[in-house]
């Protein structure tokens, strides 16, 4: 799970709760009532969040965003108080989102055309110390080598914030690592210290995800774990741990797009909408650098990019 740049923590704190009325006329909307859209704590959800705003925006529809916890938000969508979350990870958000879909209550509106990589990921100047890189099995033996003062002799793991999810905690116990999971505060905070460490080529280990810069930007590897399965989050026998589930990677997949189910009967011009956005993995990526790289400001990142896709959305709220 992106990830809050300093830039997105100042977006989060002038939108939260914030109530954007369109200019447009609501004379052809089905409803006048506010389609409220979650915002969470990283650039890219951010970003994909008000480009769908955006477009709904000039279709007529009145827009109120909304910050939301990526994994609670789900019990607001049930009831109808929150409507729209546009980026649900196949990586650490599937079980929440199946749970909520099974109900009846939230409906899953489709991909949103970007494939969600997040495991853990090390800088490849690491394979000096550490030559059976990328092979997890590998990386714990040299446990120590990516130690720090807090967590020595085990290995410290730099993780996402904690409302993230992924499970991290629960596969260092179930696959026996000598690792120690520090989480992160922010995501502001994780690709600091990233920068921090890959300029003086200092150990590190930590939660990285594409699409993001940093894969781009820094020369590195994912961490080879035992291949994903249902199986392995689900049943404790599955894997080498009999005893414990999560002995294995993470899952990756597609960023789904989900709505409380009574969207469809209210606004459904704007269900039809939210179904047609698709974005890709490198037009996300290039718009998260000039956001928290090249420091431009993020509406007018979201308005270039609708000014500029004007034929594409058009078919979205036709």
């Amino acid at each position: 799970m992106i990830k809050t740049s300093r830039f997105a923590l100042a977006l989060l704190g002038s939108l939260a709760l914030s109530n954007i009325s369109t200019t447009a006329s609501f004379a052809d909307v089905e409803s006048n009532d506010p389609i409220k859209l979650t915002l969470h704590d990283w650039t890219g959800q951010l970003l994909t969040t008000k480009i769908m705003g955006s477009v709904l925006q000039e279709a007529g529809y009145n827009i109120e965003y909304v910050q939301a916890d990526y994994i609670a938000q789900f019990a607001g969508l049930k009831e109808g108080d929150l409507h729209v979350a546009m980026e649900i990870w196949e990586t650490t958000g599937r079980e929440a989102m199946d749970e909520a879909t099974a109900t009846g209550k939230v409906e899953n509106l489709g991909e949103t055309g970007m494939q969600a990589i997040e495991e853990w990921w090390y800088p490849s100047y690491m394979k000096e110390v550490c030559p059976g890189l990328p092979n997890w099995e590998a990386l714990n033996d040299c446990a120590e080598e990516f130690s720090t003062p807090e967590t020595a002799p085990k290995g410290r793991y730099l993780g996402a914030p904690v409302t993230w999810g992924g499970f991290d905690d629960e596969r260092v116990e179930a696959l026996e690592m000598d690792f120690e999971v520090i989480h992160a505060g922010t995501d502001a905070a994780l690709f600091a210290e990233l920068e921090s460490a890959y300029q003086r080529k200092a150990p590190i280990v930590l939660w990285v995800y594409a699409p993001h810069w940093a894969p781009a930007k820094f020369e590195g590897e994912w961490v080879e774990f035992p291949k994903y399965t249902a199986e392995c989050y689900n049943d404790p026998a599955w894997g080498s741990n009999e005893d414990s589930a999560y002995d294995c990677g993470k899952p990756t997949g597609p960023v789904w797009k989900v709505a409380w189910s009574g969207l469809k009967d209210k606004w459904p011009g704007a269900h039809k909408a939210i179904e047609g956005f698709n974005i890709s993995n490198d037009e996300m990526s290039q718009m998260i650098v000039e956001v928290d790289l090249d420091g431009k400001d993020m509406d007018a990142v979201v308005s270039n990019w609708v000014d500029a896709n004007k034929d594409r959305w058009a078919s979205w709220i036709k």
